[in-house]
């Protein structure tokens, strides 16, 4: 297990704060005693490895290469990673590494994604934030291997996308109404013996009542318990490879809201 801070950002100028997210999170989970199951965080931490990829935020195109190879480096080296963002445009170098990874392995690489929006926008030279995982499929990562979760503000550029490529989206609706039954489908869309599962949380997937810290809050998303509870379901996982935390902004926190609820995210995966 591996606990890796990337303070990547390349957010068009609006996530500059996301860079310090990792730092803050780690700090917030000295205060945390058990996780939701009762479990001793204190040991957990302990038994965890602590890396940062050291990036450059001024050269893109070096960030980028810097988090794909430390991030396939990482894959081949660990049986789980959590990296903490930045933003999520860090998910594209790392994504592009967890398919390399895949490949090389002969393992079904699978894309579980939480987030109020689709990051589907038309592809720039160095994806941003907005356009991250429109990239990533771009260059290769299999559409059907993708599942996206509490999209509720999609442009309409993004939804002509997803609708070419046929990517599953569970939405908002479905998971107030449904909760167990659309947890079952996301943790059987991640089963498979010969699948390796990524999970990427953008923080805004929560209401910004519960998460305020975020660049673009959307209304009407998942309250932070139910998330916990999803995630508690997905640890279960065995073939969980990688996770990224992403878009939680220290900067625009009120009273430590929302790196508090990126630390409680993080002790679930420990």
């Amino acid at each position: 297990m591996m606990i890796v801070k990337v303070p990547g950002i390349n957010g068009l100028g609006k996530t500059k704060g996301c860079r310090d997210a990792g730092r803050e999170i780690i700090r917030e989970l000295d205060s945390l005693c058990t996780n939701e199951k009762g479990e001793d965080i204190s040991e957990k931490k302990k038994k965890a490895g602590m890396e940062e990829i050291h990036v450059n935020n001024e050269n893109i195109q070096e960030q980028e290469k810097l988090i794909f190879e430390n991030s396939f480096n990482l894959f081949s080296e660990n049986n789980k990673i959590i990296f903490l963002g930045g933003d999520h445009s860090i998910s594209y170098s790392i994504g592009k590494a967890f398919f390399e990874y895949c490949k090389n392995e002969k393992k079904e690489p699978v894309l579980i994604v939480f987030d109020a929006h689709a990051d589907c926008m038309s592809e720039m030279e160095e994806p941003t934030h907005e356009e991250w995982l429109r990239a990533l499929i771009e260059k290769g990562f299999p559409s059907e291997n993708v599942l996206l979760i509490g999209n509720r503000n999609v442009d309409k550029q993004e939804l002509e996308f997803l609708n070419s490529k046929q990517i599953k989206r569970i939405k908002m609706e479905d998971l107030e109404n449904n909760l167990e039954e659309v947890v079952d489908v996301i943790t059987e869309f991640g089963f498979g013996k010969d699948k390796e599962v990524y999970v990427s949380i953008d923080i805004d997937v929560i209401d910004p009542v519960f998460a305020p810290a975020t660049g673009h809050k959307e209304v009407g998303g998942l309250t932070s318990s139910k998330l916990l509870y999803i995630i508690s379901r997905l640890t279960k996982l065995k073939n969980l490879k990688g996770v990224d935390i992403v878009e939680i902004n220290p900067e625009k926190d009120f009273e430590n809201l929302t790196v508090k609820l990126g630390s409680k995210i993080l002790s679930e995966f420990l």
